[in-house]
């Protein structure tokens, strides 16, 4: 019996030992998206787009001699699950958690990585305040919102607007950004200023309260489902003013919500989209995606979780470590132009990805959105 014991015990340590062993053998990196719910296309994207870059990575020989495992973790677009989602990953063993989609579901997480001292890199969540937190391990290669209600008011008072309708949905994202943009604007041409309320289905009401203030431009700083249900009720009402849009708009399924003919003549500002990525190492990577999907990634967004997984990647290779504290001083002092799928990579004292993104895009007759 002593010796069936002792050989129990050896296999079981034997075991637990291979486990490590196997577990040190492969890099980890998380992926926190909305997988299920109201934005679960920018989710499933996002970790698309991330498996076909580590399979990549992995049919290369992987890195410093060891493969790369994705780890992914929904979600749903939801600030208690985003929680729960950041305590799995933490505890999975990840060197990086990519992700996620909107502001306020990123600072659910967010000190719970930083407090665990696991690098997290947000890709569509662009609310100032995430960077001026100080957070040591956190990054972003999406741009930020005090640049985008800088070229918002830019491009708004380039159109002549004198009466202006600002509606917002009262979300972190939204309303920071209509509050950026209103603040650069002159207060006289400031007609209307209220929030709906998001998963709504009929806009009715409010567009015709914003109609009342007989604005000559509706600006709505908010996300794409709701910003199609506006256009698509806004034509139903036979009422043809402008509407400009945030970069929460620049995503396709906008134009299925709202529908080619209501769509026709949006505008958004945002960083360049995804048709209008030129790189050619970028464009075969893209054609890799359609060929195997069937479709072209929605929005620019997911093409940013490309981008975060490239720089994990590269800070492994460079630094021959996975350890988040010269992971997070390579990206500060050692990352430089990295080039990468939406143009070069280089991260701020704040973790911010450096250099300038948003334009002006157009949705022309064929709802296929144009860069101005």
């Amino acid at each position: 019996m002593k010796k069936l014991i002792h050989a129990l015990l050896l296999g079981l340590v034997l075991s637990l030992m291979l486990s490590g062993i196997s577990w040190a053998d492969t890099i980890k990196i998380g992926v926190q998206a909305p997988l299920t719910g109201k934005y679960a296309s920018e989710g499933q994207d996002m970790k698309n787009i991330v498996d076909i870059l580590a399979e990549k990575v992995n049919a290369a020989g992987g890195v410093n001699g060891k493969k790369v495992e994705i780890i992914a973790e929904d979600d749903a677009f939801d600030p208690k699950t985003a929680a729960l989602a950041a305590q799995r990953l933490t505890t999975s063993g990840v060197v990086a958690v990519i992700g996620t989609y909107g502001s306020a579901i990123t600072e659910a997480a967010q000190g719970i990585y930083d407090e665990a001292e696991v690098i997290q890199i947000a890709t569509g969540s662009t609310m100032v305040r995430l960077t001026e937190k100080g957070m040591k391990y956190f990054f972003r290669t999406c741009p930020r919102d005090d640049a985008q209600g800088a070229a918002a008011a830019s491009i708004i008072k380039s159109f002549g607007s004198k009466r202006i309708a600002i509606l917002h949905d009262n979300s972190s994202y939204s309303k920071g950004l209509a509050e950026e943009t209103k603040a650069l604007l002159d207060p006289s041409t400031i007609v209307f200023y209220d929030a709906l309320t998001p998963g709504e289905q009929d806009y009715t009401t409010i567009l015709t309260k914003v109609k009342g203030s007989n604005p000559d431009l509706l600006y709505f700083p908010g996300y794409y489902n709701e910003a199609g249900l506006l256009l698509r009720q806004k034509m139903e009402m036979k009422w043809n003013v402008p509407m400009l849009g945030g970069d929460a708009t620049n995503n396709a399924d906008l134009v299925k919500i709202a529908g080619v003919e209501a769509a026709k003549g949006f505008m958004f500002v945002g960083p360049p989209g995804v048709n209008d990525l030129d790189d050619p190492a970028t464009k075969e990577f893209l054609a890799t995606y359609k060929a195997r999907f069937n479709v072209m990634p929605a929005s620019i967004w997911s093409v940013f979780a490309g981008d975060a997984f490239n720089v994990i990647i590269e800070a492994v290779k460079q630094t021959g470590s996975t350890e988040p504290e010269k992971i997070a001083e390579y990206f500060h002092k050692g990352l430089k132009d990295y080039p990468s799928l939406t143009g070069t990579i280089s991260f701020d004292a704040k973790g911010d990805r450096a250099g300038k993104f948003y334009r002006l895009s157009k949705v022309n007759e064929k709802g296929e959105f144009i860069l101005q």
